[in-house]
């Protein structure tokens, strides 16, 4: 892959992270209920963070490891979140990680990006299975994994410790076969 592909959808562009969107990403990152129903979101969240995730887009669409994708309106080109797929070549999967932006919630943004992740994965990464995970207490992510196709796969006990919690992880998962 030579440029950053973009995917469009019904009401979602999945393009790369620019400069352009640092204000928008802290804006919405720095919510800490953000931080609280993800695995990797700091809080509190500041342009250095911003920054950096960028950064590690670039960096992970260099070397085919990472492609992390903003998630904007496609009727007004507004920043709503972020989707991302970790892939490990050495076993032909990926795992897929998305927010999305408070203001955004349950308006099925989060499944549509993630329906056109999975057929990205599988269609032009030639992925053979794509997995995603959620901390037990947000019971909406796992719905979005549940719309999106994916299968429950199991459930790693207080498998994270954030804020000074530990947190059963749930696992889903999909095959290019199923």
């Amino acid at each position: 892959m030579n440029s950053f592909p973009e995917i469009k959808t019904e009401r979602l562009l999945l393009t790369e992270l620019k400069a352009d969107d640092i204000s928008d990403i802290v804006k919405h990152a720095a919510n800490k209920k953000i931080a609280d129903f993800t695995l990797n979101l700091p809080h509190p969240y500041a342009e250095k963070d911003a920054i950096y995730w960028i950064n590690l887009a670039h960096q992970g669409f260099q070397n085919g490891t990472n492609i992390i994708f903003g998630i904007k309106l496609k009727d007004d080109n507004q920043f709503i979140g972020g989707i991302d797929l970790t892939v490990e070549k050495t076993f032909n999967r990926a795992e897929i990680g998305y927010w999305i932006a408070e203001p955004f919630w349950s308006k099925g943004y989060a499944t549509e990006a993630t329906v056109a992740i999975i057929a990205y994965g599988f269609d032009q990464l030639k992925l053979n299975k794509l997995t995603s995970s959620y901390l037990a207490k947000n019971i909406a992510s796992g719905r979005v994994m549940q719309k999106s196709g994916m299968v429950r796969e199991g459930v790693l006990k207080e498998h994270i410790l954030k804020g000074g919690e530990y947190h059963d992880l749930i696992l889903y998962g999909i095959t290019k076969n199923q």
